[in-house]
């Protein structure tokens, strides 16, 4: 009489958290890790190097205070739109500024991509 042999299963299942539930519990909460290196030679400085890393959903960043990536032109459309309206708003300025007011063509007639023709 032989009996089946079993291999011991490599996730217990006797309740213990997956990783699906620990990495909820980690996004929910939050994780800060901070640490400081320094390099010194003969107390004087050569290095210092600051490491912060907030582990955290997008829910709990924002509960927190933290939304930098709203405003970072290179991560959201939004707020490229807004930094460029910005820098043209700014280049209109300067335009203004240097133009006298009878001489600035209307902006209608510009074609896209096209220089403004210059006086005789």
């Amino acid at each position: 009489m032989t009996t089946a042999s079993r291999f011991p299963d490599p996730y217990p299942s006797n309740g213990g958290a997956n990783l699906a539930d620990i990495l909820e519990r980690v996004l929910d909460k939050g994780v800060v890790i901070a640490g400081d290196i320094r390099i010194n030679l003969l107390d004087i400085e050569l290095l210092t190097v600051k490491l912060r890393l907030i582990v955290a959903s997008v829910d709990k960043a924002r509960e927190m205070g933290i939304d930098w990536w709203e405003t970072d032109p290179a991560l959201s459309s939004k707020a490229r739109r807004s930094e460029l309206a910005r820098e043209n708003a700014e280049l209109r300025e300067r335009l203004s500024q240097l133009e006298p007011d009878g001489q600035r063509e209307p902006d209608a007639q510009l074609e896209p991509g096209r220089a403004r023709k210059e006086a005789p």
